[in-house]
């Protein structure tokens, strides 16, 4: 959430020096020093706050980032927002679906989806109990 309040007051703050009708932000070579630091400084801090496998997970997100198209990084941030916005309760709930399905066919997935869709709360509850979250990073 830093990271994107950082980023969102240096998007303002370029369109409101760059003068121009257009707010067109400039390409990554014609940033300043400032202006680059600006973006990169929260990403070191986290970076180097963090312990070496949370540090590889951050790198493996960044590649993985790097490979995606254009479609596939819209869906990331659609799925990332609905996250966001989701109650405690039901990001615990997302977090134990997805660490189930990591190793699931999508046949497989479909058919937890539709079972999950079909549990009561206090199925749902249970089915919680019986499949902890497990090797996912600590939450932020």
């Amino acid at each position: 959430m830093k990271l994107q309040l950082t980023l969102a007051l240096l998007l303002v703050s370029l369109s409101a020096t760059s003068g121009a009708q257009n707010p067109a932000l400039p390409d990554w070579d014609r940033l300043t020093p400032q202006q680059r630091e600006a973006l990169i400084a929260p990403v070191r801090d986290r970076w180097n706050d963090a312990p070496p496998p949370q540090r590889e997970r951050m790198l493996q997100h960044g590649q993985r980032w790097q490979s995606m198209t254009p479609e596939q990084r819209e869906l990331a941030r659609r799925g990332r927002h609905r996250f966001e916005n989701m109650s405690p309760e039901q990001r615990e709930q997302a977090r134990a679906l997805f660490a189930q399905m990591r190793g699931m066919t999508p046949a497989q997935r479909d058919a937890l989806r539709e079972r999950w869709a079909s549990m009561s709360p206090e199925q749902r509850q249970d089915w919680l109990k019986a499949n902890p979250v497990k090797d996912l990073p600590p939450k932020r």
